[in-house]
């Protein structure tokens, strides 16, 4: 595992960004605060920082360069107008050049839980869990 998780993580950092992205210099962060649109639906800024485990600033500044580049759209929570809903943008080509970007990560994880049990995922979940909890607190 030693060997393997830095394999996996440089990896995911060489993913491809599609053309139709590639102007607006995204990063393996952002690949993260989109899987969280796409999969999740719109969020509040500060549910995005929770999710990611960054400040409320760091996601306010990768939010304002995805909106500024097309790829989100921010509005005000009409229910608390201090409040910002980010969601992906409605362009159709830039919400499938986003989907594109994410299915090779969706397609692999897929394909290794495929063979597995219910149980058997969870049990691997679990110990990737454990092991970035123990990771974690070695950083404290």
């Amino acid at each position: 595992m030693l060997v393997l998780m830095p394999r996996l993580v440089q990896r995911v950092k060489r993913t491809t960004v599609p053309e139709r992205l590639r102007s607006m210099n995204l990063a393996p962060r952002h690949l993260s605060l989109l899987a969280h649109l796409v999969f999740d639906g719109p969020a509040l800024v500060n549910e995005l920082a929770a999710r990611l485990e960054v400040a409320p600033t760091t996601v306010s500044l990768m939010v304002g360069d995805l909106s500024r580049a097309g790829v989100l759209e921010r509005q005000a929570d009409p229910s608390d107008r201090r409040r910002t809903i980010v969601s992906l943008t409605q362009d159709p080509e830039t919400r499938k050049a986003v989907n594109h970007w994410l299915a090779r990560g969706s397609d692999a994880w897929r394909e290794a839980f495929d063979p597995l049990s219910p149980e058997e995922r969870a049990l691997f979940v679990r110990t990737l869990e454990a092991y970035e909890n123990a990771t974690s607190a070695e950083a404290d």
